[in-house]
């Protein structure tokens, strides 16, 4: 384990101390940023859900716990899909007791899936490990995310998580697959809340205040939420 530096240092240049009002002059300079922000946030939030999508034709293949399934099984029957690229493989730092830190790091981060399954989401990993290395790893972690084992290279190459992580969204139509969203390396790390990771799909919150294209669905905000093990219509 690697200390963190401010351990090693007794002056570690610390902000100047101010009076209340000196202080709330600068928070408040602070805060008008921070608000502009997340007005920013939004706006492109809404050209997000604005982008168009590519149809997924090929038929790609994975090892879940129950065996093999396509991609569109991932969708455990829900509208919109998140894959993580997840570096769990014996190439990768740790094996076969660890994975890769970071990618593990982003998991012990992420939401509960139950409060994305209720915006008819689904969060998924995928690996190059075989099943029985990821229950075990799952296991020992805590994880509750499903996870899949890539078979081939296919899915990798194509959607650009070959050599390094990265989520891919996507959303069905039937049976029909698209890809509507990509983001990796630095832009993963904002992502792992609720709203972070439904704010990567087309549908979004689905709540009233937002700017969606007319036709997507809208419900109240607030109402919606649960704790995790309390959602009884999130199939």
């Amino acid at each position: 384990m690697v200390d963190a530096p401010s351990t090693h240092h007794d002056d570690v240049g610390l902000p100047e101390v101010v009076s209340p009002v000196e202080w709330r002059a600068s928070f408040e300079a602070l805060l008008a940023k921070e608000k502009a922000l997340t007005a920013a946030r939004d706006e492109l939030s809404a050209e997000r859900r604005r982008m168009p999508m590519v149809r997924v034709d090929t038929g790609y293949r994975f090892v879940g716990p129950g065996g093999e399934v396509g991609l569109l099984e991932l969708f455990e029957g829900r509208r919109q899909l998140i894959v993580y690229r997840f570096f769990y493989a014996p190439d990768v730092e740790g094996w076969p007791e660890g994975a890769c830190s970071g990618c593990s790091m982003f998991a012990d981060g992420v939401t509960h899936p139950a409060h994305l399954n209720a915006r008819d989401t689904t969060l998924a990993f995928v690996s190059a490990a075989p099943q029985e290395r990821i229950e075990i790893y799952r296991a020992r972690m805590g994880w509750s995310v499903p996870w899949y084992t890539l078979v081939g290279e296919g899915f990798s190459r194509d959607f650009g998580v070959a050599e390094v992580f990265g989520l891919n969204v996507f959303v069905r139509d039937g049976d029909e697959v698209f890809r509507t969203y990509f983001v990796n390396g630095r832009g993963v790390e904002a992502v792992g809340p609720t709203f972070t990771l439904l704010d990567l799909t087309p549908l979004g919150r689905q709540e009233t205040w937002e700017d969606s294209p007319a036709g997507r669905p809208q419900g109240e905000p607030y109402v919606w939420w649960r704790l995790h093990d309390e959602y009884t219509d999130a199939h």
